[in-house]
């Protein structure tokens, strides 16, 4: 006679530690304490370093507006229109790198305060989203930096008219930590019908049956946001997103699959962040394949 099958017991993110200890309340307060100390130390120390390195990441940021000024035959310097203009961006771009240099830590710390309270399937699955979440990220912002920001600046700034070119460093700061951040966003669109499909708020079903309206919803935002008219720009914008549309579409089928299968929610959790960390790779090396036809003008040829 087949005996039950024992229940999933937690474990300690350290194997090495003995499985049936617990902690008391107060001992999880102290450890609380202990990982929001180290990331405070860390994120002070990425400030350091942020604010050291603001010049070099500001040059870094105004390459895509400097090109777009040489290609229009304009000088490539960026002015600033108060005495505190250049103190006040070196110190938002280095808060802003101190966070980004300090994230992987504090990540790390966050991790290392769950983990012992979730079981092996568990943090296979928080694990596996916040890589595929972070990549993500990363895929939006590289797309921003490397194809729509050219795109959008070499048109801004060749607008015909009565008047010249005279960029803030702090109006261009903000307008590209706008498009940087908000594109980094919009890749989560995937992460996001994940959880929406995991609380039968969606189905693949209705994604795909608003296929059609997702297009044209896309289309509209892409004529409205890129500045040139030509349909090429157009599909250069609208290609990831349908591409993150019918990705999040194979996410949610995902989940219902593995739902029915009655393989555990917690499974079907690993397996979609899977998918999307290598649909993910894939959209980035699109994403660079555009900024390289961008860079050397190969589609050019097809205008």
């Amino acid at each position: 006679m087949a005996t039950p099958s024992q229940p999933e017991t937690r474990v300690p993110a350290n194997d090495n530690e003995d499985p049936t200890s617990k902690m008391s309340f107060f001992d999880h307060l102290v450890e609380l304490r202990q990982r929001i100390l180290y990331s405070v130390i860390a994120i002070g120390g990425g400030l350091c370093v942020g604010l050291y390195f603001a010049d070099d990441a500001f040059l870094i940021l105004a390459k895509p507006m400097q090109a777009a000024l040489r290609e229009a035959k304009l000088a490539d310097k960026l002015i600033y229109t108060s005495p505190l203009g250049p103190i006040q961006l070196y110190i938002t771009v280095g808060l802003y790198l101190g966070f980004v240099l300090a994230s992987p830590f504090v990540l790390h710390q966050v991790w290392l305060f769950l983990a012992p309270g979730l079981y092996r399937h568990e943090r296979r699955s928080v694990l596996t989203f916040m890589l595929s979440s972070i990549f993500l990220f990363l895929a939006g912002t590289a797309f921003g930096y490397f194809v729509l920001l050219p795109m959008t600046l070499s048109f801004l700034v060749s607008i015909p008219g009565p008047f010249t070119a005279m960029i803030s460093i702090n109006d261009y700061f903000d307008m590209i930590l706008v498009i940087l951040l908000g594109l980094g966003v919009v890749f989560q669109l995937p992460i996001l019908v994940f959880f929406l499909t995991l609380f039968r708020i969606v189905t693949p079903a209705f994604l795909w049956n608003n296929f059609r309206y997702a297009v044209l919803v896309i289309a509209i935002l892409a004529a409205v946001v890129t500045p040139t008219t030509d349909i090429l720009t157009m599909v250069i914008f609208m290609a990831p997103m349908l591409a993150l549309y019918v990705l999040s579409i194979g996410v949610s089928a995902l989940v219902v699959r593995k739902r029915q299968a009655e393989a555990g929610e917690a499974s079907a959790g690993a397996g979609a962040g899977t998918v999307v960390i290598a649909i993910s790779v894939l959209g980035a090396g699109a994403a660079a394949l555009l900024w390289a036809g961008q860079h050397f003008g190969w589609w050019r040829l097809l205008r």
